[in-house]
């Protein structure tokens, strides 16, 4: 039932993962409300929400550091590689999606990240981790892709512009190469998702910040009390909060199920969208959301299975 290594139930990774990706389906609409508050960029909000997810982290940090001086540490490289490799990805996941956005429209740009993210863990999965995704597994993402594209897509028109689907595709390279090594530190023991969360932010917000200042790093907003609630909510829950669990999560549950788990994201943004935002809830919001929680629920009960299953082949 758990994690030979790191000690986690895959059940309960299989939970933090599904809380990060309903989390990180929160930011969107915490966005466009800072973006009305406000006239900072997407890039500097995103170093914002990295830069201050990064000081919650080390407030919440330090006390337990202090408790555990006596734990076995990891070799600074070892720590310092990941951090930084980490870091890299999700910097790049987060720059390319924007400007992907910016290039080609959200439901294009969300459609190839998202989509694209499952095809290409499920293959990195299985050439550089060994992992088996199946009949029903390939069933679960299939069905998977097809919800996000009826849900993300059916509402209008769009517009395709290549260079804004390139720009999609790195990101959702950024977002495998995040994934499947998180995944792969996880089997050997390096997964610390305290540390990874810490070192990640940290590279993140040092690759983001020139960018943000071409941008504009100080907004400037007619209420800042309400701009900076906004900020911390960003930073604190689908950032500090949602990127931490992914990464515990990320580290016992297979690669394929976690990149499927974490189109809940999009289904968050719909159901919020339809509740807070004043949208409709047409037949394609419903049927998207249905297809992809069949699929999630689906792919959890197997891993789950699987897990219980391990222990008795030992």
């Amino acid at each position: 039932m758990s994690n030979a290594v790191t000690g986690l139930p895959v059940g309960r990774g299989l939970l933090y993962l599904i809380v990060a990706g309903v989390a990180w389906g929160t930011a969107g609409a915490a966005a466009s409300l800072v973006y009305r508050a406000s006239d900072v960029g997407p890039v500097a909000l995103s170093f914002w929400r990295c830069a201050i997810g990064l000081v919650l982290l080390l407030a919440v940090r330090l006390p337990s550091a202090r408790r555990a001086r006596t734990a076995v540490r990891e070799p600074f490289a070892r720590k310092a590689l990941r951090a930084l490799v980490t870091g890299l990805g999700l910097a790049v996941f987060q720059t390319a999606y924007f400007a992907a956005v910016q290039s080609t429209g959200l439901a294009v740009a969300t459609v190839v990240t998202l989509g694209a993210g499952p095809v290409l863990i499920a293959l990195g999965a299985r050439l550089a981790l060994g992992e088996q995704l199946g009949r029903g597994g390939a069933v679960a993402v299939a069905g998977a892709l097809a919800g996000l594209m009826v849900l993300v897509l059916g509402g209008g028109s769009t517009t395709v512009r290549m260079s804004g689907v390139l720009l999609a595709l790195l990101s959702a390279a950024g977002y495998s190469v995040m994934t499947l090594l998180t995944r792969r530190w996880g089997r050997d023991g390096g997964a610390d998702a305290a540390s990874t969360s810490v070192g990640a932010f940290a590279v993140t917000s040092l690759c983001l910040l020139p960018l943000a200042l071409a941008e504009g790093l100080v907004p400037h907003t007619p209420d800042p009390v309400r701009l900076l609630w906004l900020l911390a909510y960003v930073a604190a829950v689908p950032t500090a909060l949602a990127y931490g669990l992914y990464f515990a999560g990320a580290a016992v549950v297979r690669s394929a199920t976690v990149s499927v788990i974490m189109l809940l994201e999009p289904v968050s943004a719909a159901v919020l969208a339809v509740l807070l935002l004043g949208e409709h809830l047409t037949a394609a919001t419903l049927a998207g959301t249905l297809l992809m929680l069949g699929s999630v629920a689906g792919l959890a009960v197997a891993e789950t299975r699987e897990a219980r299953a391990r222990p008795a082949a030992v």
